[in-house]
């Protein structure tokens, strides 16, 4: 401790008496003098982040210093239109947007004009009624069904043959092994022409 009294504030350079000190990494302060170096709130031992010989709170802190991005606010949910300008902070200006030559690099959405065709009914599939069966993307609702018996089918649930579908009964009947013992339930013969 120098003569006269007390140590000197970290932040005023005054002499700290030990009725109103502070100790914070180190070096004292005055209690009034223990402020957040942006928004000068008053800061405890809880409450203090440190860098360098600077002393914030921990919100402050994080602005300035803390990972940036998306997933890093403050609490849940929390959107801040705040770039931290009072922090010191400067942003790149981002270059403006410039399209490639080759807008979508998929080979059939370039044949079709920017989307998949429905084999079924030969119109535009786009991503939300999008099914893929067979190799080629369907309409969910109305073209996803079997060849056959109009039956709604799942991925799981469809058997294809030269490009078309069938519900897994129908794939049997008309392309699965024929005679006796090959029927659909107990005992079933059928009649093949």
């Amino acid at each position: 401790m120098p003569l006269g009294g007390g140590n000197k504030c970290g932040r005023c350079s005054k002499t700290v008496y030990f009725a109103e000190e502070v100790l914070c990494d180190g070096r004292s302060f005055h209690r009034s003098c223990f402020l957040c170096m942006v928004c000068r709130k008053s800061l405890d031992s809880t409450t203090v982040a440190v860098h360098m010989d600077e002393i914030y709170c921990k919100a402050c802190y994080g602005k300035k210093y803390g990972p940036k991005g998306y997933g890093y606010g403050q609490g849940a949910g929390t959107l801040s239109m705040d770039k931290g300008e009072s922090l010191g902070i400067t942003h790149e200006t981002p270059l403006p947007h410039c399209p490639t030559n080759n807008p979508n690099p998929s080979k059939m959405a370039q044949k079709f004009g920017g989307s998949d065709k429905c084999p079924r009914c030969g119109k535009a599939v786009y991503a939300a009624e999008k099914v893929i069966g067979a190799g080629s993307s369907w309409h969910k609702i109305g073209c996803f069904t079997c060849a056959t018996c109009g039956k709604s089918l799942e991925s799981t649930t469809l058997s294809d043959k030269d490009g078309e579908i069938y519900c897994k009964g129908c794939y049997g009947k008309n392309f699965g092994p024929k005679g006796f013992g090959y029927g659909l339930g107990a005992g079933a013969l059928a009649h093949t022409q």
